[in-house]
């Protein structure tokens, strides 16, 4: 079953907070009775309306994208700036980004409507890792990876990289893989600033298990089967570490 909300938002209707607003107003029946409750949740077999009109809930859809320098992880933007949606016109869904890569970073994005997986696939507690190729300014020495991985105080809380591997170093910058299983806002850029180090290219290569690899930049593809089964396994494997570990911290 899934709340009437989310639904409402994956038949199109709009965001959930426009979908709640017309429930709280009663413009939204199921099996013809009007619904004001925000908890009610509905499964595929029951008949929803919006003011007489009948819906069917949108088919989960799953698209990896190879997003360039320039384009914006968010459905709309006031000043007109492309968008990573722009890259999927032919997808009828209503889909967002999993995972924003600020304007300046390229690389791996997912869009879909599966806002679940998409919670699962993002909140730290998960546990997702997400793989980024990095370019920075200078070389950075072995103190500056350990601080990386022991973690930085930034604005937003102390935040640290799971794992750290040097590349390769070009001309006077050094390319770095950084691992993280969370992704605050410009969190890699801040942490490198912190030591010193401009970031010069970010590029995300993998969330989990799905990879970029030739997917070339602009362009999109549907996920596999198989890469789709093996991030629901992750994103899994991370709820159960998670649960594990709270349950150790509530013993005695």
């Amino acid at each position: 079953m899934e709340r009437l909300n989310k639904f409402l938002a994956h038949a199109g209707v709009g965001s959930r907070r426009h979908c709640e607003e017309l429930i709280v107003r009663g413009r939204v029946t199921v099996n013809g009775r009007v619904v004001r409750e925000l908890g009610t949740k509905v499964e595929d077999t029951d008949t929803v309306c919006v003011d007489g009109q009948p819906l069917h809930g949108e088919k989960f859809v799953y698209w990896l994208v190879n997003k360039p320098r320039g384009y914006l992880c968010s459905n709309f933007d006031p000043a007109g700036r492309p968008l990573a949606v722009d890259l999927v016109p032919h997808v009828s869904q209503r889909v967002y980004t999993v995972g924003r890569l600020d304007e300046e970073s390229e690389g791996l994005l997912l869009l879909t409507n599966d806002g679940d997986l998409a919670h699962r696939l993002m909140h730290p507690r998960f546990g997702v890792e997400k793989t980024y190729h990095v370019q920075v300014a200078g070389r950075p020495t072995r103190e500056d990876i350990d601080q990386l991985l022991k973690g930085v105080w930034l604005s937003v809380g102390h935040v640290r990289a799971r794992r750290v591997h040097r590349l390769k170093t070009q001309g006077e910058s050094t390319w770095l893989e950084i691992v993280l299983n969370e992704g605050k806002n410009r969190e890699i850029r801040r942490m490198l600033a912190r030591l010193g180090h401009k970031v010069l290219k970010l590029r995300r290569i993998a969330i989990g298990p799905v990879r970029l690899d030739k997917l070339r930049r602009g362009k999109a593809r549907r996920l596999t089967s198989d890469e789709l089964r093996r991030l629901r396994a992750a994103a899994r494997r991370g709820e159960k570490q998670d649960l594990k570990s709270a349950n150790s911290k509530a013993t005695p």
